[in-house]
C-alpha cells in the first residue's frame, strides 16, 4: 500500500507547441513538408537537367522494345494523319474549298498530339511513377513537366516530317516559319500547366486515367484538326453567334492555327481568330500558373496513402 501511494504521479505529455519548438531549437522538419512556392520554384530549377535528362530517357526507351525503333515517333502521327484524311478528307470531303488540304491536316495532327499526350502522360505522371515518388526527394513537378518535355522533343522529330511533307506538296520555306518558335514555347507552357493539373487529380483518382481518352477525343473534335473552322461555321448560316468565337479561342485551336498560319502560305491572318497572340500568351500563362500553383498545394501529399 505505502508503495502504491511513494509512485509519483506521470508526467503529463508535452505538448505539439513544446515539441515543435524543441523540433525548431535542433533544426529538425516535418519530413516532406511542402516549401514555399519561391523555394519550390528554386528547386525545380536546381533539377532542372535532371528533367531534361528523364524526359530524354522516356523518350528513348518509349519503342526501345520495336524493330523500327525511333521510327516510330514520326511514323505513329504520320499513320493517324493518314486515316484522318481518308475518314473525314475523303470519306467526309472536309478538304473541299481548303488549300492544301494535307498539310494542313499533317500541322493540326502533329501539333494536337503534342497537346493530347502531354496531357495523358501527365495525367499518369505520379501514379504510374509511386516507386520514384516514394524513394526520392524532390520536386514532383519535375515529373509532369518532364513528361511535357518529352512529348515537345518527340513534336520535334515529327517537325522534320513536317517540313518535307509541305515541301513535297509544294508550300515554299518562308520567313514565317519562325513563328512556330514563339508557338511551340507557348503551347509547351500550357501543355504543362495542365499536365500539372492532371497529375495532381491522376493522384488522388488514378481512374480519371481511364476517362481522359473520351474526354480527349472529344476535344480534339471541336479543335479544327481536320476539318477549317472558319469554313465550317461559314457554311452554316443557323448555329448560333457565340459557337464560331468559343470553338476559335479554343486552345488547342488557337495553337494549331498560329502553327499552320507559320509553316502554310495559303493559311491567311483573315483565319485566325481575333488577337491571337494575346489570346495563346494568355492560356499559356493562365494554364501555366495556375497549374503550378495547383499542383504545388498538394506537394507533400504525392505518394502517400
Amino acid at each position: 500500500m505505502s508503495q502504491v501511494l511513494d509512485t509519483p504521479p506521470p508526467k503529463p505529455a508535452p505538448a505539439d507547441d513544446d515539441l515543435a519548438a524543441l523540433a525548431a531549437r535542433h533544426g529538425l522538419s516535418v519530413s516532406g513538408a511542402r516549401p514555399s512556392l519561391p523555394e519550390y520554384v528554386r528547386q525545380l530549377w536546381a533539377r532542372r537537367h535532371f528533367i531534361s535528362a528523364f524526359a530524354t530517357a522516356k523518350l528513348t526507351s518509349q519503342y526501345s522494345q520495336a524493330k523500327l525503333g525511333q521510327v516510330w515517333q514520326v511514323a505513329t502521327p504520320l499513320l493517324n494523319a493518314a486515316v484522318y484524311y481518308f475518314i473525314f478528307g475523303v470519306l467526309l470531303d472536309t478538304k473541299k474549298n481548303v488549300p492544301d488540304y494535307i498539310p494542313f491536316l499533317v500541322t493540326g495532327v502533329f501539333i494536337w498530339t503534342f497537346t493530347q499526350s502531354s496531357i495523358m502522360s501527365g495525367t499518369r505522371a505520379i501514379s504510374g511513377n509511386l516507386g520514384l515518388v516514394r524513394a526520392l526527394h524532390f520536386p514532383r513537378a519535375a515529373l509532369p513537366i518532364s513528361f511535357a518535355l518529352q512529348q515537345l522533343q518527340q513534336l520535334l522529330f515529327s517537325m522534320c516530317a513536317l517540313v518535307v511533307i509541305l515541301l513535297c506538296f509544294g508550300v515554299p520555306m518562308a520567313a514565317s516559319w519562325v513563328l512556330a518558335v514563339p508557338a511551340l514555347v507557348l503551347q509547351f507552357t500550357f501543355n504543362a500547366g495542365v499536365a500539372m493539373i492532371m497529375a495532381r487529380l491522376g493522384a488522388k483518382t488514378p481512374d480519371i486515367a481511364q476517362l481522359m481518352p473520351f474526354v480527349l477525343r472529344t476535344w480534339m473534335y471541336i479543335s479544327g484538326v481536320m476539318w477549317s473552322i472558319e469554313r465550317l461555321t461559314g457554311q452554316h448560316k443557323d448555329l448560333p453567334s457565340w459557337v464560331a468565337p468559343v470553338l476559335k479561342a479554343n486552345p488547342p485551336a488557337v495553337y494549331i492555327d498560329l502553327m499552320r498560319y507559320a509553316m502554310i502560305d495559303s493559311f491567311h491572318a483573315s483565319q485566325l481568330p481575333p488577337h491571337v497572340w494575346a489570346l495563346a500568351t494568355g492560356w499559356a500563362l493562365l494554364a501555366g500558373v495556375v497549374g503550378f500553383i495547383y499542383f504545388w498545394k498538394a506537394e507533400e501529399t504525392y505518394g502517400r496513402g
